[in-house]
């Protein structure tokens, strides 16, 4: 007998609440009905000690489900308060109580189903939620709150795409995502979650306490044996990790900070990074996956005790000691201890590990290693990069790296270095090994490319450099990276005593070239073109039409030609209205394609014009070199020095600088910043007198405005100069005051962190230059103040 119309719609419907309960009301219930479940292994009070009878194996998933249940009962009941069917309006240990809007399903907002409504209510244990504020109500779920739980703060981009203030609580397993229409509603609720999980005492993990308990009987060789037998998490496994040895906060990493879209929580991170060190055992070349796994803990900074902590359980009696599995681990642990620096719990326990390791295997591979790391964790500090192939190739071996130096005139020096050797030891020995040490300059390190050069500080490690180095040469984009270390002057004291047969004349001779090159000697064009052929005479003699000839890049500056070209002539725009529309509707066609070619030409013109300045100039060079026939190289050096020394900024450092004006309208003048060892004196580009020279006495403070703008007081104004070497100028003014202050040179010094002021500026002994007439340059009141 067939079923009425109505019976059918009936039995649908009915069929279909029943999915939907299956498929949200039991799911939610599962999944937040429960409450929070944490494993015994990891929640342990600060006060719970743990006798060394207690046998805390590994933590698997392979326990049966009675006694999975068991401990969660055992822990719940422990953590949790039970409550029973009473009114829920009067708990009298609610904090905080009221109507939140809480997400269906595990932060998957679906479009067509609005978050739904709860009654939340906040205890000092938990974070409990009903199906309304009635008497009996129904508990829905529980998310137990320790120390490790962690808060988010409502944001406004959630706000603007939803119209709710969100707020997220992170538990173990589970997290909620309230809304509310009120922002401080919100603000309320998230102060007194936070307040909760400060009240909780400190979690504590079976590997913490086992760590206290060998601290404490390190001295008793029984009892330690003892702990290490009873306790498999302090040892060796081929099992795979599910859960951290130390506490992590619950909840996700900030996806905006730089470097960490890719990361996961630091719970899941940390568990990886265990799988990862047991494909380390395996690997026939771990220096990939060493330099992955060293990479993760820069970026990850609270993982570094972690990874030691799983790397003392590793090479803890292992099942082949000394083999290359067991080497692979320690050769890990010598790339950590020149890296990264562990907490002191951490530090005291890896070095009774190596103690002890020594001790039981004196002659080996592994008691070797022990004895390198030892040393290393004396020295290492923070480093801004991890280590490069080439320096994890070496500490796999134990030893040091060989670092090129090249010096300008004379050959490269190679210079033995550890993970710990800084910029200032290097240049200290290069001023030692080419007889320097009696020169009142400043000498220092720079990373020297084709086109940039900027000094290294002194307490930088060089092997970050090296990295930095590797990582840019492996970039294709960039076209210009630091390729070289190089060794100069740093800072001229006194540049008229310097004798004419030193070495230190050679670097002079070579730095004013380097100087004129780049366009910082102003000067006529016969000057230069005399520069360029006593170059010639100092590298080739006398001419001869065998000699070798360098580019003429290398003898003249090329901005001084490129001055002599015309500048491009943009297209004069359409006079009439109809042309300018004709134009505008042609532009993605023919017309194009025509200016393309006409600009093509002009490139090609201009080029050809270009060749003909420079062959024309370097004909000029050669008369000039004709003439100076008999002249010898230290002759020949000499006059170009002298020539270069006729400038009055001889001796300066030069910045390009913008300096910034205050009136609206009025845009940046770009000039030279020179920075000398008696003033700062500022040029317009090409001229070779100062417009003003201001010297250390009328300087009050000086510092950084911000990233790109560099403060210069001078007596009652401030001048605020825009360009990218701030961290450079601020430096070398230091530099300077502390080598006049203390009348000895000193090596360079790193950038404070905030400016000098005039009570702790050390001021130089001289007359002060006068003052220049500059200032018509800019409007009357131009210095931002």
């Amino acid at each position: 007998m067939p079923f009425p119309g109505g019976l059918w719609w009936l039995l649908c419907c009915r069929q279909g609440f029943t999915l939907l309960r299956r498929d949200y009301g039991e799911a939610e219930r599962e999944a937040d009905g429960e409450a929070e479940e944490e494993a015994s292994f990891e929640l342990r009070a600060q006060g719970d000690r743990a006798s060394l009878e207690v046998s805390l194996s590994q933590p698997t998933r392979t326990s049966s489900g009675s006694e999975r249940s068991l401990l969660v009962s055992e822990e719940m009941r422990s953590l949790i308060v039970e409550k029973g069917p009473g009114p829920v309006e009067e708990d009298p240990d609610a904090l905080v109580k009221g109507w939140l809007q809480r997400e269906v399903r595990g932060g998957v907002k679906t479009p067509w189903l609005r978050p739904r409504k709860y009654w939340f209510v906040l205890t000092p244990d938990s974070l409990d939620y009903y199906s309304s504020n009635e008497r009996g109500a129904k508990r829905l779920g529980s998310l137990v709150l320790t120390s490790l739980c962690s808060v988010l703060w409502p944001d406004k981009q959630t706000y603007k795409e939803t119209g709710f203030w969100s707020m997220t609580v992170f538990g173990r397993k589970h997290c909620y995502r309230l809304y509310t229409e009120h922002l401080h509603e919100a603000v309320r609720w998230v102060c007194a979650v936070q307040k909760v999980i400060d009240s909780k005492a400190p979690v504590q993990t079976p590997t913490q306490l086992l760590m206290r308990d060998v601290e404490e009987h390190c001295g008793s060789p029984e009892v330690l044996e003892q702990i290490y037998r009873c306790n498999p998490i302090l040892r060796y496994t081929s099992s795979p990790l599910y859960a951290p040895l130390l506490p992590f906060p619950y909840g996700s990493l900030d996806q905006s900070a730089p470097g960490l879209h890719s990361y996961t929580t630091l719970r899941d991170e940390a568990v990886k990074l265990f799988n990862s060190l047991q494909q380390l055992e395996s690997q026939q070349d771990p220096v990939p996956l060493i330099q992955g796994i060293l990479q993760t803990c820069l970026d990850l900074p609270p993982l570094v005790d972690e990874i030691y902590c799983q790397l003392v359980k590793q090479t803890t009696e292992p099942p082949a000691p000394g083999g290359p599995g067991d080497l692979h681990y320690w050769q890990l642990l010598t790339c950590m201890s020149c890296t990264f620096l562990p907490s002191p719990p951490i530090l005291r326990f890896l070095h009774f590990h190596l103690d002890r390791t020594e001790s039981r295997f004196p002659a080996s591979e592994m008691a070797k290693y022990a004895r390198f790391i030892q040393e290393a964790l004396g020295k290492t500090r923070g480093r801004e990069c991890v280590p490069s192939l080439e320096e994890i190739l070496v500490l796999m071996r134990r030893q040091e790296m060989v670092c090129t130096v090249h010096c300008p005139g004379v050959a490269a020096c190679s210079v033995t270095i550890s993970s710990h050797t800084t910029a200032e030891e290097v240049a200290q020995e290069l001023v030692s090994r080419l007889g320097l040490s009696q020169s009142p300059n400043l000498f220092a390190l720079y990373e020297q490319s084709r086109l940039r050069e900027q000094p290294v500080g002194s307490s930088t490690l060089l092997a970050d450099v090296l990295t930095r180095f590797e990582n840019l040469a492996g970039e294709e984009r960039e076209q210009d990276v630091p390729c070289r270390l190089c060794f100069k002057h740093y800072g001229f004291l006194d540049t008229d005593n310097v004798p004419r047969d030193s070495l230190e004349f050679a670097l002079l001779f070579e730095q004013a070239h380097e100087m004129v090159l780049r366009g910082y000697v102003p000067t006529s064009e016969e000057t230069l073109q005399t520069l360029a052929a006593l170059r010639l005479q100092s590298l080739n003699s006398d001419f001869s039409t065998h000699a070798p000839f360098p580019r003429l890049e290398e003898l003249f500056p090329p901005r001084v030609l490129r001055a002599r070209l015309p500048p491009l002539r943009p297209d004069p725009p359409p006079k009439c209205r109809g042309a300018r529309l004709r134009a505008g509707l042609l532009a993605g066609g023919l017309w194009r394609h025509s200016l393309a070619k006409r600009r093509a030409e002009q490139d090609l013109r201009l080029r050809g014009r270009l060749r003909e300045e420079g062959a024309s100039t370097m004909a000029a060079i050669v008369e000039k070199w004709k003439l100076l026939q008999g002249m010898g190289r230290p002759e020949a050096m000499a006059a170009y020095v002298a020539l270069v020394r006729e400038w009055p900024g001889f001796g300066s450092t030069l910045f390009d600088v913008d300096l910034r004006v205050s009136p609206v309208g009025a845009g940046p003048q770009r000039l030279w910043l020179g920075i000398g060892a008696k003033a700062v004196s500022l040029y317009k580009p090409g001229e070779p007198e100062p417009l003003d020279s201001f010297c250390y006495s009328r300087i009050s403070s000086f510092g950084a405005s911000d990233s790109s703008t560099f403060r210069l007081s001078v007596e009652d104004q401030d001048l605020l100069f825009e360009t990218s070497q701030v961290d450079e100028i601020a430096q070398l003014l230091n530099t300077y005051l502390a080598s006049m202050g203390a009348r000895q040179p000193p090596q360079p010094q790193e950038l404070p962190t905030s400016p000098i002021g005039p009570d702790a500026t050390v001021r130089p002994q001289g007359l002060c230059p006068a003052a220049g007439s500059w200032q018509h340059l800019l409007p009357a009141g131009s210095f931002s103040s």
